[in-house]
């Protein structure tokens, strides 16, 4: 099994489109793939269709959340394949969100080695888990950290835009600093998102994201894509909702270039 964390703090990169659908196209390749959401918007959730079917119902605080989730892997202890989920999409899993994650980094401050709990509850998964895929929030707080402190590779979604580069170096040193807990982590690798071919600067940002990350950069490059973006709103992949999309394609193709990389 191996563990990738796909993370970068600033917001609307293609951080959920990215696991949705990297984790899609690993799984219709036979690969067993689990998709952890670590983030309390729970998009990825959402995206997947799940947590569609709990939108209606109203939730405060004090109440128990409707469905056991990753707050409850992380605060209660519960053991993370009691949590697993099945998908629409054979050999896809999820372990949900909620919004009660919203507070478990508070909850989580006093608790014994708290950058590790993630990692600890990993150790649980099946073995015939291949690949888990794990969400991040927009942010480097313990989420991020815990799924760092878990993560074999980091991969970082960049988008073709003006400040594609911007915080980078915060999460590349947060990288850094976390292999003082985890040895192993490295950046596997560097996916660039919504390009746009009409534009020069997105050519400019390929250019400066390739030669900045050298061979780190994935060649496969995933274009802007109304279809990539309609498909959450329907709770499925972009190859339940348009196989035949440029999305659809470009998501086929970096998963090919994923199994060539690390498999």
């Amino acid at each position: 099994m191996k563990i990738f964390v796909i993370a970068n703090q600033k917001g609307g990169v293609g951080k959920t489109t990215t696991t949705i659908n990297l984790g899609a196209a690993l799984a219709n390749k036979g690969k067993k793939v689990l998709l952890i959401d670590l983030d309390p918007q729970a998009n990825l959730s959402s995206g997947v269709g799940f947590t569609q079917q709990f939108d209606k119902k109203s939730w405060n605080s004090t109440q128990e959340a409707p469905y056991k989730s990753i707050y409850d892997v992380l605060v209660n202890s519960t053991e993370i394949p009691s949590v697993f989920v099945t998908t629409s999409t054979p050999n896809l899993f999820l372990v949900p969100s909620h919004l009660s994650l919203a507070g478990a980094e508070i909850e989580m401050v006093n608790m014994l080695a708290r950058e590790t709990l993630l990692r600890k509850a990993l150790t649980k998964v099946e073995k015939n888990i291949d690949i888990v895929l794990i969400d991040c929030p927009p942010s480097l707080g313990l989420l991020t950290i815990n799924a760092l402190s878990a993560a074999d590779k980091l991969l970082i979604p960049i988008q073709c835009e003006y400040f594609a580069l911007e915080g980078l170096g915060q999460l590349i040193e947060t990288t850094k600093l976390i292999k003082g807990i985890n040895p192993s982590l490295s950046i596997g690798g560097v996916i660039l998102t919504m390009y746009d071919s009409r534009t020069k600067l997105s050519s400019s940002v390929v250019s400066d994201v390739q030669e900045f990350f050298k061979e780190s950069a994935f060649k496969s490059i995933v274009p802007r894509n109304v279809r990539l973006s309609e498909a959450p709103s329907h709770g499925k992949t972009i190859f339940q909702y348009d196989s035949k999309s440029t999305g659809a394609q470009a998501y086929e193709d970096l998963a090919e270039e994923f199994i060539k990389r690390f498999f």
